[in-house]
């Protein structure tokens, strides 16, 4: 199967991920994604970051009983801080039988050189590429055979925005999916 991996800290998931990930598994060749989601810095902590299981919860209330798109705390047994290359390596292994590819936004991509074994992760994994807003197109590897260009909708929500208005009462509630917004609301979440 091949399985398109969409990291994040998700702090918390909201629309735009939630659009992001339904638009790679209907209109590419991925066949399921799976949401990652980023353990938290243990040498930065923040007070706005949920717990790595509270965020993951996050993610599977906003996926829901959709099968092509699962919550996954692939990372949160690994080393910390981690690395991409680490995460896939350890996948690998643990699933042969699937093809990993990694989805990112177009931001992303162009600090890709300096990620740690980007030449290893561009010679086994294909890259599919959404837009962001001020993000060209990508440098050095625009180009490059692995990576798939997708033209998803660009969406200008961010999980900053949403912890900003959550923290001044803003009624937020069509920013996340509603599973999502519904639960943050009765544990008083972000406040």
């Amino acid at each position: 199967m091949k399985i398109g991996l969409f990291f994040g800290t998700f702090n918390p998931v909201h629309i735009g991920h939630m659009v992001i990930a339904n638009y790679m598994v209907e209109y590419t060749d991925l066949e399921q994604i799976w949401m990652v989601v980023t353990p938290q810095n243990p040498f930065k902590q923040k007070e706005s970051m949920l717990k790595d299981y509270d965020r993951l919860h996050l993610v599977r209330l906003a996926i829901g009983d959709d099968n092509r798109i699962k919550g996954s705390d692939a990372e949160f047994g690994l080393p910390q801080p981690n690395y991409t290359s680490t995460t896939l390596a350890y996948l690998k292994e643990k699933y042969p039988e699937n093809d990993f590819a990694l989805i990112m936004g177009a931001d992303n991509l162009n600090h890709f050189h300096k990620w740690k074994n980007h030449e290893i992760i561009l010679e086994n994994h294909d890259l599919y590429v959404y837009p962001r807003l001020d993000a060209n197109e990508g440098g050095e590897f625009r180009k490059h055979y692995k990576v798939n260009y997708v033209d998803a909708p660009v969406m200008k929500v961010s999980s900053s925005f949403i912890r900003k208005a959550l923290t001044e009462g803003k009624n937020v509630n069509y920013y996340m999916p509603t599973n999502v917004a519904k639960y943050v609301e009765e544990m008083n979440l972000y406040r």
